[in-house]
């Protein structure tokens, strides 16, 4: 079920890790501090005055890294879903990086995916998350 992770595996555990929890900490420093990572407005919501695919992912990953999560998900669930899976990547590469195991059976099964599936649920999930902000948009 577990394997013994080699070096390699391990270093790339690390630098998973770090990389998602230093942007996570980076967001949390913008969130906190309020400083503006796009001063422009959408161009998108400023032609056709409605919210664009991504409207809401800023705010939502800012209220994620304050610890709101529910927030995160009102605001935008798509934003908060690839939160909470980085949040999950993140916790399984420290798991590698620190213990050095590892499931095979898992490494497998992420292999055989096919990359036009991952492409797919990830425009899957955009398209639902800009259904939802375009829904509360109508209904204002």
């Amino acid at each position: 079920m577990f394997s013994r992770a080699s070096y390699r595996k391990r270093l790339v555990a690390a630098l998973v890790f770090f990389a998602i929890s230093g942007s996570f900490a980076a967001l949390w420093v913008v969130g906190r501090y309020n400083i503006t990572i796009w001063p422009f407005v959408c161009g998108f919501r400023q032609v056709y005055g409605l919210p664009c695919p991504t409207c809401g992912y800023t705010t939502s990953v800012l209220a994620f890294t304050q610890g709101q999560v529910i927030r995160s998900f009102y605001v935008q669930p798509a934003a908060a879903l690839f939160c909470s899976l980085m949040v999950s990547a993140a916790f399984f590469a420290f798991l590698v990086a620190v213990f050095g195991v590892y499931s095979p059976a898992f490494e497998r099964r992420i292999v055989t995916l096919k990359l036009r599936y991952i492409f797919a649920a990830l425009a899957f999930v955009v398209v639902a998350g800009w259904i939802v902000t375009f829904v509360r948009t109508i209904r204002q």
